[in-house]
């Protein structure tokens, strides 16, 4: 232990080491983030990779050998082969995280200048590291604003190229596993509702709508306005909870926007 957190009360030193272990952090750039973030963990790591003074930077040697072991990253066995090495579940939504700092441009594809983009950002270039980030990585899914841009991100790299929708099936799959983050009560009824009523290709403007109608409507609809700028497939929404009496039974259930 340094002689800085003897000064510390137990639950600051024990940030320190946590903050230490998840970013490989020195004690002083531990100590510099969390003291900027009024020692909250999640604003620490915002602060310390946002830092390029105190970032520690990748050797693009190591960055290069790498590539070279998942250089089928084109493949799905690139990709196959990189999830058992951090082991991590390829269908685990941090996989999702991780080709946002990629600005991947297609599910299960990362081109060499994504794959350098995204780990120089993250500060990875061994193995070891990665492993190391992926708690950070889980972390920023608890942060609003970058909830916000990854669920955005999701649509136009889980579509197929050169397509402007999002088919169906692959849309009600991220949407059970971005929602399963934020515990959206409604998630299942409309999946169910897109299944009974739609069965299209999901638009842009519905996929980024969805995302407000969640976080702004609660489950009572009490506060849903029917003259509101909604798509229409959401307007069909509401007229299908109506419908079948499913908003008496989610009342009970917590509201995102109560959180």
């Amino acid at each position: 232990m340094g002689l800085v957190q003897h000064k510390l009360g137990r639950s600051q030193r024990d940030k320190v080491q946590q903050f230490m272990t998840i970013t490989s952090a020195s004690e002083k750039a531990a100590l510099q983030a969390l003291k900027a973030s009024d020692w909250h963990l999640e604003g620490a790591f915002d602060f310390f990779y946002s830092q390029p003074q105190i970032k520690s930077y990748p050797d693009t040697k190591h960055l290069e050998e790498l590539y070279k072991r998942y250089k089928d990253m084109i493949l799905a066995d690139g990709i196959t082969l990189l999830c058992n090495d951090i082991q991590v579940d390829p269908q685990d939504i941090v996989m999702l995280v991780l080709s946002w700092h990629m600005k991947a441009s297609t599910m299960c594809e990362y081109s060499k200048q994504e794959f350098f983009t995204g780990l120089q950002a993250l500060g990875i270039d061994s193995l070891g590291k990665f492993r190391e980030r992926i708690p950070f990585m889980r972390s920023e899914l608890k942060d609003e604003q970058k909830f916000g841009e990854i669920y955005n991100f999701a649509f136009g790299w889980a579509k197929e190229k050169g397509q402007k929708s999002l088919a169906l099936d692959t849309a009600i799959g991220m949407w059970q596993l971005l929602f399963a983050e934020k515990q959206w009560p409604l998630v299942d009824h409309w999946w169910q509702f897109l299944q009974a009523r739609h069965n299209k290709a999901i638009s842009r403007d519905t996929w980024s709508q969805l995302l407000e109608f969640a976080r702004m409507v609660d489950t009572s609809l009490s506060n849903y306005d029917a003259e509101g700028a909604w798509p229409y497939l959401i307007d069909e929404f509401v007229e299908y909870l109506n419908e079948n009496g499913i908003i008496s039974n989610a009342q009970s259930m917590t509201d995102w926007s109560k959180k």
